[in-house]
């Protein structure tokens, strides 16, 4: 296998670690991440000053050279499958996706296959400049297998450190449509007195918690106050609907992106999703608290009803702002219009 030679020299004042050095000097052009060149340290392919360099700690001076042959990417060991996909764009460093409710985005004890990144190593193909060292897409960000939506995912090197810089600092705009139940409001007087909720003008409803893996079931995350990951959460209601009002739709954003994060705090606000059969709790409505139909639609929901719709973020190779948006997929568009929905609101 080929490889590419990558050389420059340390400028003046360098970090005391040849791994730090070289992360801080490094060619941009090369992109090559911190875990990348870690890598290429252990296996030997770094020399400083001509001599084989394995020891990330050792020193190194202003002034040295560094040779780096960083090898061809190589094929990816998970198998391309032929998987129709919603693209959204694509160009030669990215692609975004709307992704269907049940796909999963990669694959994982469970889902070896018909994820996300089969389907796109099989669209992308040769397009795929390398991510870590393999040709495959690189994964940002992920939304849970049954939430439907946006996912931007990087095809080179350079998309993936710029896209993952971005996510890290929380500048990536992301807006979901959820249907819950209940209507979070500021004058609810049990949500004004709970821990972790508060309200900003425009009757945001704005949570904040930390996060961390349920005590007995690990595949759950729970709202912790002490440790966990920090997490903030912002909803307003689009639409309600009831006599009184029993359900609603609401847009919500993050500031954060922990896993299962809008369905944990929405379920904490005590306002779970419809559909969602581990934090939603499936409810009973009144019976008069909706139409036949619509308390039968949403009986019916077996999803968790969130959608990606809004993805907006800074193109990490040509610098312009991108911002897509995603309309609501069949279901959920069912699901509201049995609610009855006005329509012309719910992508608002």
């Amino acid at each position: 296998m080929g490889s590419t030679l990558v050389s420059f020299r340390i400028a003046a004042d360098p970090p005391p670690r040849l791994d730090k050095a070289l992360a801080r000097d490094v060619p941009e052009e090369a992109a090559l991440s911190r875990t990348r060149l870690a890598r290429l340290i252990a296996e030997g392919a770094v020399q400083v000053n001509g001599a084989a360099a394995t020891d990330p700690k050792a020193r190194v001076a202003g002034g040295d050279r560094i040779d780096i042959a960083v090898p061809q990417a190589e094929d990816s060991h998970i198998a391309p499958e032929n998987i129709a996909l919603s693209v959204v764009f694509e160009d030669d460093d990215l692609i975004v996706i709307d992704k269907p409710a049940g796909m999963v985005v990669h694959p994982a004890p469970g889902s070896p296959g018909g994820t996300l990144v089969n389907a796109l190593l099989h669209h992308c193909g040769d397009s795929l400049s390398g991510v870590g060292g393999a040709k495959r897409p690189g994964i940002v960000h992920r939304i849970d297998k049954d939430t439907s939506g946006l996912l931007v995912v990087a095809k080179s090197d350079r998309a993936h450190h710029g896209l993952a810089a971005q996510f890290e600092k929380h500048s990536v705009e992301r807006y979901y449509r959820a249907v819950v139940y209940g209507v979070p409001d500021a004058s609810d007087p049990r949500l004004r007195g709970m821990r972790g909720v508060s309200f900003e003008s425009g009757n945001i409803m704005k949570i904040t918690t930390g996060l961390a893996r349920h005590r007995t079931d690990r595949q759950k995350q729970a709202v912790v106050f002490d440790g966990g990951r920090h997490a903030v959460t912002r909803a307003r209601v689009m639409q309600a609907f009831g006599t009184p009002p029993a359900v609603s739709l609401v847009e919500c954003w993050l500031e954060t992106g922990r896993t299962h994060q809008i369905r944990v705090h929405m379920a904490h606000a005590g306002h779970g999703l419809i559909g969602d059969p581990v934090y939603g709790g499936r409810r009973k409505l009144p019976l008069r608290a909706l139409p036949p139909s619509a308390l039968e639609a949403v009986s019916g929901f077996s999803r968790q009803a969130l959608h990606a719709a809004v993805l907006g973020f800074d193109h990490p190779v040509l610098g312009e702002n991108l911002r897509f948006e995603a309309p609501l997929p069949a279901d959920m568009a069912h699901l509201l219009t049995c609610l009855g929905a006005d329509t012309s609101r719910t992508d608002a």
